[in-house]
């Protein structure tokens, strides 16, 4: 593959548009979390879902170590208003989950004990069936084992060309 046909690529991946999720674990010693747009449902009988997490990320490390990983994580899939909270979770060098989510109403969820924060389109909690490597990513194909909440009264948080989208164009940064 050339470096001409890597670059073009991306530009092609970077026009798909996606949801905006949060992704959470708890592992015994922190809560770890993550911005993650690369989420899809895989099935609906039984319920399955996929996320794509950074090959290098801690995240990915706690799911996809092979000594006592951690196999039940939680999926906040986020509303236009929580931009600023997608964005806390993307930055590097970010402090832990729950110091991230503390002026954000959240709560544990029951099956997984990760963060799930309020005010999303929904809440998922899954349990890995499997996690395979993926170039620059690990796959995580999980089963959904419970739902804590669903709204219908929110617009989904949306990222196009690196950007959120908000009432269909990209949303400004604050400075």
């Amino acid at each position: 593959m050339t470096e001409r046909t890597v670059v073009l690529a991306a530009a092609a991946l970077e026009a798909w548009a996606s949801s905006v999720t949060l992704v959470t674990v708890a592992d015994g010693r922190d809560d770890v979390g993550a911005t993650v747009s690369a989420f899809c449902a895989v099935s609906s009988d039984p319920p399955l879902v996929t996320v794509a997490l950074i090959s290098g990320s801690y995240l990915a490390e706690v799911v996809g170590r092979t000594e006592e990983p951690v196999t039940r994580f939680a999926v906040t899939l986020l509303a236009a208003g929580q931009r600023v909270l997608a964005g806390r979770f993307a930055a590097a060098g970010r402090p832990g989950a729950r110091l991230m989510v503390g002026d954000v109403a959240h709560r544990r969820g029951e099956a997984s004990g990760a963060l799930i924060v309020e005010g999303g389109l929904a809440a998922l909690e899954c349990e890995a069936e499997q996690v395979i490597p993926a170039g620059d990513h690990l796959l995580v194909i999980a089963r959904v084992t419970s739902v804590p909440y669903v709204t219908d009264s929110a617009e989904p948080l949306i990222r196009f060309r690196r950007h959120y989208l908000l009432g269909g164009r990209p949303a400004r940064r604050r400075r």
